[in-house]
C-alpha cells in the first residue's frame, strides 16, 4: 500500500495531474495518520510526522510519486449572520469564548450544528439557517501548518516575565 507522508499546498503543484481525488469532510482533513480509498479506488496510508490539516486543493504526495487531490466536502453546518457588522463581531466573541471551531467572514459564521448553541445564538440576536457548504474553522492563533496566504501568521518573539512594571 501506498504512504503519503508529505501535504503539497494547494498551487504548488499542477492539479492537473493527479491520479486520483478524494472528498473529506473537516475530521478526515485534520489528521495524522489513517487509511483512506479515493474516488477511483487509490489505497493510501496518510502518514504524517505530525497532525495537520489538509485544505481544499491540496495534494498527497504518495510513495510512487503520484499526487491525490483532496477535495473539502459539503457539510452540514450552521449559518450564524447578524443585523450588523457589530453584532456580528459580539457574535463571534460569544462561540469563540466557547472555544468552537468557526469559520469566520464578514458577512457570516459557520460552525457545527449544536442545538445548545443555536439557542444560545437566538438568545443574543442571531438569525441562523443549516446549511451544506465546506468547513474549514480557523486554526488559532497558536497553531502550525501551512497557510495559503489569506491568513495572518503569528509569531512571538522571546519571552518576558510581567514583573517588569508595565
Amino acid at each position: 500500500m501506498n504512504h503519503a507522508h508529505q501535504i503539497l499546498p494547494a498551487g504548488t503543484w499542477p492539479a492537473a495531474t493527479a491520479c486520483d481525488h478524494i472528498a473529506l469532510d473537516y475530521d478526515a482533513r485534520h489528521r495524522r495518520r489513517f487509511r483512506y480509498t479515493a474516488d477511483a479506488g487509490t489505497e493510501f496510508l496518510l502518514d504524517l510526522p505530525r497532525a495537520a490539516v489538509i485544505h481544499d486543493g491540496d495534494g498527497l504526495l504518495l510513495d510512487d510519486g503520484r499526487v491525490v487531490r483532496v477535495d473539502a466536502a459539503p457539510e452540514a453546518l450552521i449559518e450564524v449572520t447578524a443585523a450588523n457588522p457589530h453584532e456580528l463581531l459580539r457574535l463571534a466573541w460569544h462561540i469563540g469564548n466557547r472555544h468552537l471551531p468557526a469559520q469566520l467572514s464578514a458577512e457570516r459564521i459557520l460552525i457545527r450544528d449544536d442545538h445548545v448553541i443555536v439557542a444560545m445564538l437566538h438568545g443574543l440576536g442571531a438569525t441562523t439557517r443549516a446549511v451544506s457548504a465546506p468547513f474549514t474553522p480557523e486554526s488559532g492563533a497558536y497553531a502550525g501548518g501551512h497557510s495559503h496566504g489569506d491568513t495572518a501568521s503569528f509569531v512571538f518573539v522571546g519571552d518576558h516575565g510581567h514583573g517588569q512594571g508595565h
